[in-house]
């Protein structure tokens, strides 16, 4: 096995991931490294300083990958991302074109899933080029499956944008969508990959995957799933991911065990013999037999032994990244063109999204509202469109109707001096001028629902 680090390909050596801490600035991620791979040193000549968006995987995956980013480098053109139509008639129009696909066509459907708030939107957005999806620090902030489609020379990326992974209860007692309930495990049939994401500057979602996320996993388990550690730039103690990693995953990536040998431990770790990290190359590397059942499996786990289970050691890959760094993103998208399979598209090549125009724009206002009031009160309010036209200038003016349930909501919204509800008309404004490719004049108004 070997580890690609942003286009460096690593072998030889152990992991130290003593030197993954006090790398200042250019510290970026850490990687937990099978036996046998190395770590590679950037900005300096001694210690491991990491690039973003590391990851494990193996060698002949990695050579098709590394031979794609040779052809892309080879006078590629930078192509602008797709944007979505202000017209709805358009949008439909353009949705039922017949795919404009090259003959050596590929196609990759990907579900991304998890916990809520764990930055799936975010990353999606990035994927795409453009903000299509919306996005805040309040969990339920996706409400329902929304599609986004990636079109690149002769691939299409399908980009399954879930909402959090939830219980019953919970969407009994906010009175939320029964989408919440319906949408992830719908979507995960339909995917050719998973992609199971977890925020690990929050401790709680560090110490185990989340339990609706394992009982997703162990229902489907013929559906390939990769990991991705988000928002490590939170993270200030690098060589935390290495454990991290280690726990979600069992200790177990692509049917190889993983771990780490410490070369440098910090002065308040426990010593302990270096053999107890080391892999036997008879026992750890060798992957289960056929049939065989790994003691930390959760194929078909009765719930109570789901709770019991920390981690899913099936997963094909890790990543550890900031979804809003580029860099990332870039690496994670170059996975997904590598793992396409030949197949015909399913959507024409302008197509950026499956929402419609005005559910885009209810969406971005939703964040922004998400984004600016406090609690409870984003989650009661409701939108009505009043007016969608052109403009004399050729700009979109949009006027939205928000409802609230109490006067002290519909205060809050509109702001003093109604400076709250104008800020979020210009900040959506801003955003859906990016989606629309037009300029936005966006109007606000609130009012109390009878």
């Amino acid at each position: 096995m070997a580890l690609r680090v942003c286009g460096r390909l690593l072998r030889g050596g152990a992991v130290n991931p003593g030197r993954l801490v006090g790398a200042a600035r250019q510290e970026r991620a850490a990687c937990l490294l099978p036996a046998g791979a190395a770590a590679c040193s950037r900005g300096g000549r001694h210690g491991c300083i990491f690039t973003p968006a590391c990851f494990i995987t193996s060698e002949a995956f990695l050579s098709g990958l590394m031979k794609g980013k040779a052809a892309e480098t080879d006078g590629s053109v930078y192509h602008l991302p797709a944007s979505v139509p202000p017209d709805s008639s358009e949008q439909v129009s353009l949705l039922l074109r017949h795919p404009d696909q090259p003959p050596d066509s590929k196609v990759l459907k990907v579900a991304i899933i998890g916990a809520p708030n764990a930055g799936k939107s975010t990353l999606s957005n990035q994927l795409l080029g453009r903000k299509v999806f919306a996005v805040s620090k309040k969990v339920h902030t996706t409400r329902r499956r929304a599609l986004g489609v990636l079109t690149e020379t002769d691939t299409q990326i399908i980009l399954l944008d879930t909402p959090g992974l939830t219980t019953p209860s919970k969407v009994k007692r906010h009175q939320l969508e029964k989408s919440l309930l319906v949408d992830p495990w719908n979507t995960v049939k339909e995917a050719d990959l998973m992609v199971v994401m977890v925020d690990v500057s929050d401790k709680w979602m560090c110490s185990g995957l989340d339990i609706e996320v394992l009982k997703c996993l162990s229902q489907h388990p013929h559906v390939p799933a990769i990991l991705v550690l988000n928002k490590v730039d939170l993270v200030k103690a690098k060589d935390r991911l290495l454990d991290i990693t280690d726990q979600l995953t069992c200790g177990v990536v692509n049917g190889r065990r993983v771990r780490v040998r410490p070369v440098i431990k910090p002065p308040w770790a426990q010593k302990k013999p270096e053999s107890t990290n080391e892999l036997s190359p008879d026992e750890d590397t060798a992957a289960p037999e056929h049939g065989a059942k790994p003691t930390s499996a959760l194929s078909k786990e009765k719930p109570k032994e789901l709770r019991r289970q920390q981690g899913w050691p099936r997963f094909k890959d890790v990543f550890m990244l900031s979804s809003v760094d580029r860099e990332d993103v870039e690496t994670l998208k170059s996975y997904f063109l590598a793992a396409a399979k030949p197949g015909s598209w399913q959507y024409h090549s302008e197509v950026l999204t499956d929402q419609s125009p005005e559910e885009v724009c209810t969406n971005i206002i939703r964040e922004k509202l998400l984004e600016y009031l406090p609690q409870e009160v984003p989650y009661s309010m409701t939108q009505s469109i009043e007016l969608w036209q052109d403009g004399e200038n050729g700009e979109l003016d949009i006027s939205v109707k928000l409802y609230a349930k109490k006067e002290t909501h519909m205060r809050m919204v509109i702001g003093t001096a109604g400076q709250m509800v104008a800020r979020i008309a210009q900040e959506a404004g801003e955003d859906l001028s990016r989606v629309y490719l037009r300029n936005v004049r966006l109007k606000l108004s609130a009012k109390l629902k009878k």
